[in-house]
Formats: C-alpha cells, structure tokens, sequence
C-alpha cells in the first residue's frame, strides 16, 4: 500500500525480548522461544510488502512466507499436538504443499503478522496448562514430552530466523537485522 509519502513499510508490533540468561527451565525455554518469535518479526522492519515477499533464493521462501510457515508450525505442535486438538492448520497444509510460501491466497503481510501473532499467544496460553514433563505423539518422532517439543520449536525457529537474515541481505543488503 502507498500513500503520499511513498510505500508502508512493516514495523514489528513486538518489543524485543529481554533474554533472562538464569532462569527456571519451563521460563527459559518459553523466554528463548518468545525471543526467537521476536527476532522473526524484526527482520522484517523497514521493508514493504513487495520486498517481504520478494524471492531472492531458488526455493519459495521468503520472508513473508516465513512468518506464514511458522504460524503453521505454531499450530501444528502446540493446537494438534500438545492441546491434541485435530484443528485444520492453515495455507491448506499438508495437503497443499508450500501453500504458507506460495501468498497467492491474497493476504496481506500485515494480516498474516496478525493471524501469526494471534497462534503466538495461542501457544502461550496451551502451553500454561501443560507440565513439560507431559508426553504427546507426534507421528513422525513418536513419543516425546513437552519438553522435548519446546526444544524443536526453538530450534526450528533458529533456522528459520537463519533463513530470514540470508533472505533480508539478498532483499535490501541489510545485515543487522
């Protein structure tokens, strides 16, 4: 969208998250996750909605796509699989391959932070009902606590959050993101 003084562009709705380095196992795998979460959104500060969603690498991904695939991993682990709920996850996965990177379902960058930022709370609240010690079937990795489950999301976010600052250097050069 532009107006008189030219295109929006994105700017994170969420503060950066103060990392409590000493902390309690459940407050330090749910601070590294929210912190992870945070980072994602920043990397997109200061560009417009063309250039998040702007491929620069062979594969679909983009940073607009990222915020849509990690809605969808959001949902997966903490909706399907720690709440057990059997909740469709969106962008038509796992039925429509790629569908959170294709954006061709017209939403907008700013309505997918919002519908990302809605499952972030989502998560939060399912996971203040659950002890980490808690075990879920996943039906890939089988058996594996809650526990288990925070630490491949921090990680699955590490990578992506990866992505995003290989993908913001080839979108505008920026590196401090």
């Amino acid at each position: 969208m532009t107006d008189a003084s030219g295109p929006q562009t994105f700017v994170s709705p969420l503060k950066p998250v103060d990392l409590r380095t000493v902390a309690p196992e459940r407050e330090a795998l749910a601070g590294w996750l929210d912190f992870l979460r945070a980072e994602l959104l920043k990397k997109l500060d200061g560009l417009t909605e063309e250039q998040a969603a702007q491929r620069v690498v062979p594969s679909l991904t983009t940073l607009h796509g990222l915020v849509r695939h990690l809605t969808k991993v959001e949902l997966i682990w903490f909706v399907n699989v720690i709440e057990r709920s059997e909740e469709p996850a969106p962008f038509g996965w796992p039925n429509r391959k790629d569908g959170d990177f294709l954006l061709d379902d017209g939403a907008t960058l700013h309505e997918d932070v919002a519908r990302y930022l809605a499952a972030c709370e989502r998560s939060r609240q399912i996971l203040a009902g659950v002890s980490l010690d808690d075990v879920r079937t996943h039906h890939r990795f089988g058996e594996l606590d809650v526990r288990c489950i925070m630490m491949h999301l921090i990680r699955e976010y590490a990578q992506h959050n990866g992505h995003a600052d290989v993908v913001r250097e080839l979108v505008d050069g920026s590196t401090s993101s």
